[in-house]
């Protein structure tokens, strides 16, 4: 382990998804307003993912992305069971700077959407490999833009009304106009950031290529020596 800078890199952007993904369902139960807009807080963290999936994808593969998802979905699911175990185990009265009140208000509006989001969470990512390799085997090494904007492009279409409907609309929260309002803005946010990062993901291959390439030049050394 850690012998390489491509395990290196693996870990680093496996951190980095698992984390935003994981916070991104933790603070999802706030909700914010920007105009005439309302969507969810736990949107903030999302472009990371979107860049570190296409990152993933490129160096390591579908197989690569399918398993981390796998294992993120997992954590998550651990995530809100301890905060289920948290919740219901009282506060010390009189001694607790937060209440019971105060801690299920902040975190237990998250318990409502875990079915919602982890769902949905494992569509988006699965959609987001297969139109990733759709276009990655038609482009070879060329249009990073198109495989990595094109995938999270149509993958959040999905995410986006898929937590909505089983988090909110199935359960009667909201009414149809409002879950197909507020699908469309919480994917219209995701789409202009998805494109907005592009210059992010370029910069991202760059650094990434740069880093690996002693370890390239090291293997094709030890290559020729045999």
């Amino acid at each position: 382990m850690f012998k390489t800078r491509k395990e290196i890199v693996f870990v680093i952007l496996s951190g980095i998804f698992i984390t935003n993904a994981v916070v991104a369902e933790l603070i999802g139960g706030k909700l914010i307003q920007i105009g005439p807009f309302v969507m969810s807080i736990g949107i903030l963290p999302w472009p990371i993912v979107f860049l570190t999936t296409d990152l993933i994808n490129e160096y390591f593969g579908e197989k690569g992305v399918k398993k981390l998802s796998f294992i993120t979905a997992c954590l998550i699911a651990y995530a809100f069971i301890i905060l289920f175990m948290a919740i219901t185990i009282p506060a010390a009265k009189g001694i607790s700077p937060v209440d019971d009140n105060q801690f299920e208000a902040v975190f237990g509006q998250s318990m409502w959407i875990i079915v919602g989001s982890l769902i949905a969470f494992m569509a988006s990512q699965l959609i987001d490999v297969w139109i990733f390799w759709f276009f990655k085997n038609r482009t070879g090494e060329k249009k990073i833009w198109l495989r990595a904007t094109g995938s999270t492009v149509i993958s959040q279409l999905f995410d986006s009304f898929i937590v909505l409907g089983i988090a909110f609309w199935l359960p009667g929260k909201i009414d149809f106009d409002t879950f197909i309002s507020s699908g469309l803005v919480g994917y219209t946010f995701k789409l202009a950031i998805a494109i907005l990062l592009t210059p992010a993901i370029y910069l991202g291959h760059y650094l990434i290529k740069k880093y690996l390439e002693k370890d390239n030049l090291q293997n094709n050394k030890e290559h020729l020596q045999k």
